[in-house]
């Protein structure tokens, strides 16, 4: 089968943004390959909308071979890609020192190594199986928090932040004929089943005493975002022929990028003079940073 329509995939869409986008998308008539863990939780959907039109497929995103499964059943039922949402994931809390590595390790085997992969495969899809010029459009769900990191959610943001280097990267080496667009999507808080799905280490002793009790910041924060609202607004970016590198999703998302490109403007201001004391006598430092500039500028797509 051939889709006339676009064909979306979406991971971690049992749940929460990622399930309501599922659903307002093949609401507006186009098609979806929802992928989960937990499939069962897409029921009510497919019981909704025809095989034609939506395709489920059990995913576990850290496991390669499971990538490359439903990136195969989506070429035989659709036979393209068009919108890649790379929104599995989930919340890791507790004190950096408490954390053990395996689980570290296993937040960016899902928040980065599997978008990752899926990014790699797309572009790969879109250049061997898409039609010529089609393109597709890839969209890396990070977060507030990978932009300004949290205490209790450091290797959660650290994925996040991981992710948005990759990201960048990625955008700046696809060649303008593949007509591949790649935007990192920043969701603040949303009322979503996050908070309560959100693994949870016990406290580290040396914390107990701890006067900033962020811990307390998990249930007393009401959150702003609504999962249909963001669902609409990716929509519509979606059909933006021209994507920007990030886009915060939540007026709390905005205020906290606002507050820390700021941040970042004014430390940089401050200790512009140490920042300068590595440079070599004989050179002009603004010019050769100008001259860097231009030609990263150069060298990116």
């Amino acid at each position: 089968m051939v889709a006339d329509q676009r064909v979306w995939l979406v991971t971690g869409a049992s749940g929460g943004l990622g399930k309501a986008l599922v659903e307002a998308v093949l609401e507006s008539g186009e098609n979806v390959v929802a992928t989960a863990r937990r499939i069962s939780y897409l029921d009510d959907l497919k019981a909704r909308f025809p095989p034609s039109q939506l395709l489920v497929v059990p995913l576990d995103v850290s496991v390669n071979a499971q990538i490359d499964s439903a990136f195969k059943e989506m070429i035989d039922h659709f036979g393209r890609i068009d919108v890649v949402v790379n929104n599995a994931g989930y919340g890791l809390f507790g004190e950096i020192e408490g954390i053990p590595e395996k689980a570290a390790r296993a937040q960016f085997d899902v928040q980065f190594w599997g978008p990752v992969y899926i990014s790699k495969l797309t572009a790969k899809t879109v250049r061997e199986v898409n039609k010529k010029s089609q393109g597709a459009t890839i969209f890396n769900v990070s977060t507030a928090g990978g932009y300004s990191a949290n205490p209790g959610l450091a290797f959660y943001s650290a994925s996040k932040f991981a992710l948005e280097g990759f990201t960048e990267s990625f955008r700046k080496e696809m060649i303008p004929e593949w007509n591949i667009k790649a935007c990192i999507l920043e969701p603040g808080g949303f009322e979503t089943g996050w908070r309560s799905s959100t693994i949870v280490i016990d406290q580290h002793p040396a914390y107990v005493d701890n006067p900033a009790n962020f811990r307390n910041l998990r249930s007393g924060v009401t959150m702003l975002g609504d999962p249909a609202r963001g669902a609409q607004a990716i929509i519509k970016l979606s059909h933006e022929p021209i994507l920007p590198l990030r886009v915060p999703l939540g007026s709390d998302c905005l205020a906290i990028v606002r507050a820390a490109a700021q941040r970042t403007l004014t430390d940089s201001e401050k200790f512009e003079k140490i920042s300068r004391m590595t440079d070599k006598a004989d050179m002009d430092g603004i010019a050769y940073g100008d001259m860097i500039l231009k030609a990263l500028k150069a060298t990116s797509n």
